[in-house]
């Protein structure tokens, strides 16, 4: 029997190539006065920022830039941002980038539209109203899944304490998932990104919060990404192929917001707010090989279903081989990526793998999964991936 469920997702959907050109359209809906929150106005993807610029003058809507995002976004970083919108009184805040950039812009939006600062309205803390800033996300890579979730993530610097918000008041109103703007992101991202949407989608399918609707969406998002990530990885400017990782990507926000991710996700953020020089993508893929392995009995039909999406050779065992020999699939899929490392090689130190398990449980993903992973356990994986 198929357990209860209840599905609601506010957020609109404009996807296809060329589609940033209604952009201008999206945001009138809201207002005329536009904050536009990305990284510095300079690289391969700095044209994403002047097309969306002439097309808000093309509609008449005044806008201003906030291009101070940084990987791993901090609260000064969000503060600065949100004291522009309020000096310039912004009606609506545009995230255009990656998950930090939109994460920032939904930060943004929270802090310029309530007192004190975004940091007082984490998930456990005091929530954001229904007076947050209406936020318009424009996806330039195919991973992090922000463009369709509730949450963002912000580190507080001097605690290096990374948490996040969750509340429905910061679904963007519109994601705009156009393609081509991924055409120019360089291959490192690309995999790095990629491999955090694969995350998403597995994370998602063996939640212990996950559902029927949330596991549909999840197995076609790591289909995609699984026959698709090698193929974009080796024609970056494929627009056709960069579609198929778009949509992976989103499908893996929409099965996160409901059905939640799990230990790596929550250990992962942990490691980057302590080393900001780790990227979200491969603070998941150093911890994945000993996640799947401590992770996989307690979760065997989920497990053997994607060993078998990687291997259908796999289908002509027993669940528990099928299951156990996903890991290695997995495994074999992140040395295929490039993104296979150790914690040595992202300099991360003893100290630091001490710091971030003692961190491990700050966050509640750990307990949505499928075996608990108590705090030395959590050291215990980490020091196997020194």
């Amino acid at each position: 029997m198929l357990k209860s469920f209840t599905w609601k997702h506010p957020t609109e959907i404009i996807f296809g190539a060329g589609c940033l050109e209604q952009l201008g359209e999206a945001v009138g809906r809201y207002g005329k006065r536009v904050l536009l929150v990305t990284t510095g106005n300079q690289g391969k993807t700095s044209w994403v920022y002047d097309k969306a610029k002439a097309i808000l003058d093309r509609e008449g809507i005044t806008w201003q830039h906030f291009d101070q995002v940084k990987p791993n976004p901090v609260t000064e970083i969000v503060t600065a941002g949100a004291q522009m919108a309020k000096a310039m009184d912004a009606q609506v805040i545009i995230g255009i980038g990656g998950g930090s950039s939109m994460d920032t812009a939904k930060a943004i939006a929270v802090e310029a539209s309530h007192p004190g600062t975004a940091w007082d309205y984490l998930h456990y803390k005091t929530q954001p109203t229904k007076s947050t800033l209406p936020v318009i996300a424009v996806s330039t890579t195919s991973g992090t899944g922000s463009q369709v979730t509730q949450c963002a993530v912000i580190t507080h610097t001097a605690t290096k304490d990374k948490s996040a918000i969750w509340n429905e008041n910061i679904f963007p109103k519109i994601a705009i998932v156009d393609p081509q703007l991924m055409t120019s992101v360089p291959k490192h991202v690309t995999a790095a990104t990629g491999f955090d949407a694969f995350a998403h989608n597995f994370e998602a399918y063996i939640s212990t919060g996950s559902n029927a609707y949330v596991q549909a969406l999840a197995l076609r998002g790591m289909e995609l990404i699984i026959h698709g990530l090698p193929q974009v990885l080796d024609d970056l400017e494929n627009t056709d192929k960069r579609s198929f990782m778009a949509w992976a990507d989103t499908l893996g926000g929409l099965a996160i917001s409901s059905g939640g991710v799990t230990l790596p996700h929550g250990v992962g953020m942990q490691i980057s707010g302590h080393c900001p020089q780790v990227s979200h993508g491969l603070s998941l893929s150093v911890m994945y090989p000993e996640f799947t392995r401590f992770t996989y009995t307690s979760a065997i039909p989920e497990f053997a279903r994607v060993g078998r999406m990687f291997n259908h050779e796999l289908y002509q065992v027993p669940d528990e081989e099928a299951a156990r020999r996903c890991c290695d699939e997995i495994d074999g899929f992140i040395k295929k990526i490039g993104m296979w490392t150790t914690f040595k090689q992202l300099g991360v130190s003893d100290k630091d793998i001490r710091q971030i398990a003692d961190c491990a449980h700050v966050l509640g993903d750990y307990k949505n999964n499928p075996k608990i992973a108590e705090i030395d356990q959590v050291y215990e994986m980490m020091v196997r991936r020194r």
